[in-house]
């Protein structure tokens, strides 16, 4: 490899269109960015807020919400920005360390939700000894090893990823730094780092995807027992929210990273990515608020608090 130039920066193409629709793309993902923002820290805020939050199903809505608000900033804000640029470039440093954050705050979700099915599984198949089990402390302790787990997992294959020659051409045809495209453009073939990350991707997905599949079918079959029709309804609608949000994000990973990422043409790369990693953060918060009664009562509470305090 000697004498042959070093990428010191990528070029991310993200959505090539005319520069008219470019500046549409960024209006119509800056909007849904704030919404995104508003919606989850309003979530955030009213769990805060309201004492009668305080217990460990709302910390963990509070936490993933949280969460949502940190995995939309590793790739919107520099996709907004890339709407508006010429060149479209990120440094070679940087475009790892959205790999990395990004890698990290996804399979925080990946961990997150199976412990948000553990605690519905808890509350409805265990409703005397819950409040002993689940407590508060236990609940954010278990939150805290989500975080450094998800912060650990990734680091090592990314560094051999960083190991890798890239010598050009330096254009990545996505708008985060994505493992497949970025493999694409080394120069040397890495099919056993390609399989290595196909594997970890496969086995976090799938050992945390049948976790929470295991709750809710011990979760449904307690439901069912449910002699009240009244009863069962309150349970299915304290585990609908769950459900869909479990259905809307393992749907998209699972194809996305459960084969290899050389499978997938670079436009499914980018729709998959996109409703994932934007879209569903959008939407996460009308699915838990709208099914949520306490929820939607801490919400008006807030935003009377809002109104009174512009009147004063």
């Amino acid at each position: 490899m000697s004498g042959v130039s070093t990428v010191t920066e990528f070029i991310l193409l993200s959505f090539p269109c005319s520069r008219e629709v470019q500046v549409l793309l960024f209006l119509l993902f800056f909007v849904s960015y704030i919404l995104t923002l508003m919606g989850n820290g309003a979530i955030v805020c009213a769990v805060k807020l309201d004492p009668r939050l305080h217990t460990p199903m709302y910390l963990l809505l509070a936490n993933f919400s949280f969460l949502e608000i940190c995995y939309i900033n590793t790739t919107v804000p520099n996709m907004l920005q890339n709407f508006l640029s010429e060149t479209k470039t990120i440094s070679f440093t940087a475009c790892f360390f959205q790999f990395y954050f990004f890698f990290s705050m996804g399979i925080n979700e990946t961990l997150l939700l199976p412990l948000m099915a553990f605690d519905r599984y808890l509350a409805i198949c265990q409703p005397l000894h819950y409040p002993i089990i689940m407590n508060n402390r236990l609940c954010m302790n278990l939150v805290a090893l989500c975080w450094v787990t998800a912060f650990l997992c990734y680091p090592i294959p990314i560094y051999f990823i960083t190991q890798l020659p890239f010598c050009g051409p330096n254009t990545i045809d996505h708008f985060v730094c994505d493992p497949g495209p970025l493999l694409a453009l080394s120069c040397i073939p890495a099919p056993g780092i390609e399989l290595s990350c196909s594997l970890l991707s496969s086995l976090i997905i799938f050992i945390t995807f049948f976790f929470i599949l295991g709750s809710y079918t011990l979760v449904l079959r307690a439901v069912l027992r449910v002699p009240s029709a009244a009863g069962r309804r309150k349970a299915f609608s304290t585990c609908g929210s769950h459900l869909a949000v479990v259905s809307l994000f393992y749907g998209s990973i699972m194809v996305m990273y459960i084969s290899p990422t050389s499978a997938n043409p670079a436009g499914i790369q980018k729709i998959i990515t996109l409703f994932y990693s934007s879209v569903t953060p959008l939407i996460n918060p009308l699915i838990y608020s709208l099914r949520n009664k306490d929820m939607k009562a801490a919400l008006r509470k807030i935003r009377m608090c809002g109104e009174i305090s512009q009147d004063k």
